[in-house]
């Protein structure tokens, strides 16, 4: 096979991916100004602070699992491997995603967005001023745990279910949203994770195509 197209693929989606996060970088700063413009000094104690909040707490990694355990049990009882093995490779890549975006934004000691003016934004590494930041929450925004999380577990649907996947999406970009809109991440974060996510992804389930995956196997619903 000729390898020309593979080049020129990897070469157009290695633009597309620097692009858009130098445009995010771009845009982290006026964003989060028109955000807590528009918040006003009640939102803190709105009911759209909670329902952000909410999202995020059942976006999260826990609750993704327990839903997605459902779900497998589900397919086994219906005899459908194909989505049990959908589900358990999706499982696999929200765990890897999440887990090299927490490890990694332990060591990059960006400042979260809702930390000013207390803190001045910028990434400072594991230390700031003599003082280990590695644990410090505050500190812990480059990339977002959250969306590598939620987009980790869509990226496999999305790529093995296309017309799921839209649902998959959404969801995942629901987490993304509202963990911007409350000041926990910047865009650039949430979009270097989303890419991190659909890499991670899409290796996980390329191998369980190749390991598990025969022809004969349909991916309709349970």
């Amino acid at each position: 096979m000729n390898p020309r197209p593979k080049i020129g693929l990897l070469l157009i989606l290695s633009l597309v991916i620097a692009t858009s996060v130098t445009i995010a970088f771009q845009i982290d700063k006026p964003v989060r100004e028109s955000i807590v413009a528009s918040q006003g000094p009640d939102w803190s104690k709105s009911f759209e602070k909670k329902i952000h909040g909410s999202i995020r707490t059942w976006g999260d990694w826990p609750p993704l699992m327990g839903f997605a355990l459902i779900g497998v049990l589900l397919a086994h009882w219906r005899g459908n491997p194909h989505w049990k093995r959908i589900l358990l490779a999706a499982m696999i890549a929200s765990t890897l995603a999440g887990a090299l975006a927490n490890t990694s934004r332990l060591t990059t000691g960006r400042t979260r967005p809702r930390e000013s003016p207390k803190h001045e934004q910028g990434f400072y590494g594991p230390w700031k001023d003599g003082q280990l930041l590695i644990g410090k929450a505050g500190f812990n925004s480059f990339p977002s745990g959250h969306t590598a999380t939620a987009f980790g577990f869509a990226a496999v649907i999305v790529l093995a279910s296309p017309a799921w996947g839209v649902a998959a999406i959404a969801g995942a970009c629901a987490v993304a949203w509202s963990s911007i809109v409350i000041g926990a991440h910047h865009p650039s974060d949430v979009v270097v994770s989303i890419f991190l996510s659909f890499g991670v992804g899409w290796l996980v389930w390329r191998a369980a195509r190749q390991r598990f995956m025969k022809p004969k196997d349909s991916p309709e619903l349970l």
